[in-house]
């Protein structure tokens, strides 16, 4: 299925499904909908991040959590969290929640339900949603983010803010 043509559930402010639209619909009249987050570190406690594509629609070029995507119609959280682990790093690491965000416009109007891994697998990229990637320190990710926080999606620095400078 095309990219804005697959099929997410929309859902209100407590995250319960009332209809059912295209991804391009969903996003173009603002609606509320549901996304997933990876956070995955590595056995030293560095965290991978990705730059997405410049070819994506939403945030191209911007330095985004290490995988996520929209949970797709019909599918629960963490199956949309394995699936997007796989898909994007080619990972298949236990996951485990660690933060939900509400919807609203930091996250694009999209309930996130955020997880965390650690791996020691080699990370292999998928390179039609991502121009690449690389683990980060914790002290260099906030230098990087206190020097240039746009480079980094709203989503990112919400998470960053809620949950990841906690660690």
């Amino acid at each position: 299925m095309g990219l804005g043509n697959e099929i997410l559930d929309v859902v209100d402010t407590d995250d319960k499904v009332t209809a059912r639209a295209s991804r391009s619909e969903i996003h173009a009249k603002g609606w509320m909908h549901r996304s997933v987050h990876i956070l995955v570190f590595s056995s030293v406690g560095e965290l991978f991040l990705q730059k997405r594509s410049p070819k994506k629609d939403e945030n191209p070029g911007l330095w985004d959590t290490s995988a996520a995507g929209h949970v797709e119609s019909g599918e629960d959280y963490p199956e949309s969290a394995r699936r997007e682990l796989r898909e994007e790093l080619g990972l298949n690491e236990p996951i485990n929640e660690v933060m939900r965000l509400s919807a609203g416009p930091k996250t694009c109007w999209e309930h996130v339900r955020v997880y965390s891994c650690t791996t020691s697998q080699k990370i292999q990229i998928n390179l039609q949603d991502i121009s690449e990637g690389r683990f980060y320190s914790r002290t260099d990710l906030e230098s990087t983010l206190n020097i240039n926080p746009t480079q980094f999606t709203s989503t990112f620095q919400h998470i960053y803010r809620k949950y990841i400078n906690k660690y």
